[in-house]
Formats: structure tokens, sequence, C-alpha cells
């Protein structure tokens, strides 16, 4: 293990504990009635079958903003309603995002829209959305002189995240774009929640705004490469791994990066094949190997890397007044590149 991995390890052991017993303690106090409060425990993997830490995730998004706020020279305990902010809206948005897919599956377990119909789910989803800013209203001023305050931070996010989310649903089954379309879907889809998550962090430990830019670009970067490497496992991941199919991507016919690449070879396989219309489970395979061939496999990794050195250059400049948080900071940004789930 290097010296970075320990420090993440170590940190780690402290920091999510300390997270979940906050993210716990406002659900179960602020969300009623008692069955609306399950369903979102539920879905945080707290609850029901097959919940445990594989079910509630991560947690990368709050970690950033723990971490964050610790190397920056603050204390990761002040940063604890905005990390728990975070995650609330990440959560959010994964809940409304399974309804809009029409997933039935997220990581591994039936989705609570699934279990308990869409209007409920919404209903999860809109009370986490608002228990985020009643979270976030918690976190005591540190860096008065930032041209926002932290709740319009996350509401420029939460905006962005939308407008990413209705970009990614809007492109499926067009056939008219390219790869300059995908960066602004995925800007808000994944990079703006991870920016604001880091800038945050930084807004806790009383960074000016100029000194906290490089750790909100390595944020975005790591937001970028994140998501990119997300398309590819959405292809070529495993299932077994993922908790979702490999094929469904395929299937909903979204417009990934390695899609958009393949396209671009009108004359390949691949292309000929998406261009007859919809594509069936049993066929996924089979099309994501002509994929494969086109060279969007391949690709995707080399942009998933590249967004990840810029990330690891950002934070590089970025103020190191706690060097073990800055450098447990790297070590996730090289564990999410590794990710094979």
């Amino acid at each position: 293990m290097t010296d970075a991995a320990a420090a993440l390890s170590t940190l780690s052991a402290t920091l999510l504990p300390a997270l979940e017993r906050k993210l716990q303690d406002d659900v179960h106090r602020h969300i009623q009635p008692p069955a609306l409060a399950r369903m979102v425990a539920y879905h945080m993997g707290w609850e029901g079958l097959g919940a445990g830490p594989q079910a509630r995730g991560k947690r990368v998004r709050p970690l950033l903003t723990l971490l964050t706020a610790q190397a920056a020279g603050g204390s990761w305990e002040d940063a604890l309603p905005a990390a728990a902010a975070v995650e609330f809206v990440h959560n959010f948005s994964l809940l409304h995002d399974d309804i809009q897919d029409r997933s039935r599956l997220r990581r591994g377990r039936p989705t609570v829209w699934y279990l308990w119909g869409v209007p409920q789910a919404i209903n999860a989803g809109d009370a986490l959305f608002a228990l985020a800013f009643r979270t976030l209203a918690a976190l005591h001023t540190a860096a008065a002189c930032w041209p926002e305050p932290p709740a319009a931070l996350l509401a420029r996010a939460c905006l962005h995240l939308t407008r990413g989310q209705y970009l990614d649903l809007s492109y499926e089954g067009r056939e008219d774009l390219d790869e300059a379309a995908y960066w602004p879907m995925v800007e808000g889809k994944t990079a703006a929640l991870l920016e604001t998550a880091v800038a945050l962090g930084a807004y806790a430990a009383g960074l000016d705004a100029a000194a906290a830019q490089p750790y909100r670009d390595f944020g975005r970067a790591l937001g970028l490469a994140f998501q990119v490497w997300d398309d590819y496992l959405g292809i070529w991941g495993d299932p077994a791994r993922t908790g979702k199919s490999a094929a469904s991507d395929l299937v909903a016919r979204k417009n990934s990066l390695p899609v958009l690449y393949g396209l671009q070879r009108r004359d390949s396989a691949f292309a000929r094949r998406w261009a007859r219309g919809p594509i069936t489970e049993d066929e996924a395979p089979a099309l994501a190997a002509r994929l494969a061939e086109t060279g969007a496999r391949d690709y995707t990794r080399q942009q998933a890397e590249a967004w990840t050195a810029r990330a690891r250059a950002a934070l590089a400049a970025a103020p190191a007044r706690d060097a073990q948080a800055h450098a447990a900071l790297q070590a996730l940004a090289d564990r999410l590149l590794r990710r094979d789930a």
C-alpha cells in the first residue's frame, strides 16, 4: 500500500462512520412520516434486503468534501453539514434517474420506484432534495468573501445537474450527435456536483475563492474522468461488480462517449447496426464487441486517464495545509479511475 493509499484508508476509517451517523440522524429526524423515511433509508442502503456497505455506495462526493476541508487547513467536523448535503443531492438525483431510466436495479437491489411505485419514489427523491438544503443551513459561515453563499453553490450545481440529465435523456436515440455534444452533458450530469463537493470543503476550511480554485478544478476534472469511466463500465463492465446489466446503456441507446466515438466510424459494423434501430439485450454483447473494434474502448480509457491526469495536476497546485488529507485526495482520485464498479 502506498503512503497516499494508507492516508486514505486511515482517514476514511474516521470520516465515513461520522458521515453515516450524520446522514442517518438527519433522515430520521426530519423526514416524516416514518414510512417515507423508511423508503429513503432503503435507498440510502441502511434498511431492507441487501442493506449494508455495498448498498450505500462509495460516498465519494461527501468524502471529497471532508478531505478537502481537512487538506485546506480546516476541520472535517465543521464540513459535515456540507458533506451530508452533497450526498443527499446525489441520492436524490439517483432516485429520480432510476425512475427516468426505468431501472429496476441500483447497486444490485430493486429500486425504490420498482418496489413502491413511481409517485412515492418521486416523493422520496423530493424529500432528499429538501433535506439537503436544510442540512446545509447548519454549515457555519467560513469563507465570507466568496461571491455566493453555500446554498447558492449547491443550488447552482443542482441546476447544472438537471441540465445534464435533460441533455442525457434528450440525446437517447438521436443519430445527429458527435463528441462535442457529450461534454456539456457530463459537465452537468456528473462534474458539477463533484466540483461543488470540493468547493464546499474549501469554503468550510475558510479558503478564499482564488485559493480554492485549484481544488475546484480538481473536482471538475475528476468528475469528467469519473463519468467517462462510468460510460466504459456501462458497456464493458462486469454486471456482478457494477450491479446493473452491461446491456442497459446499449439497449437504452444512450449516446455515451464510446457510442459517439463509434458512430463517427460510419462504415463500421457497429454504426450500421446502430442505425437500424432498437437493440435487444441478447444482441448487446456482440454489439459491444463491434463497438470495441472501432477503437471506442481504447479511446474511452484514454480519455478517462487524461482527465485523471488533469485532476492530479490541479490537486498538486492546491494549498496543502494538511499533507495526509491532501495525499488521501490523490489516492481517492486514483481509486476512482481503477474502479470496476
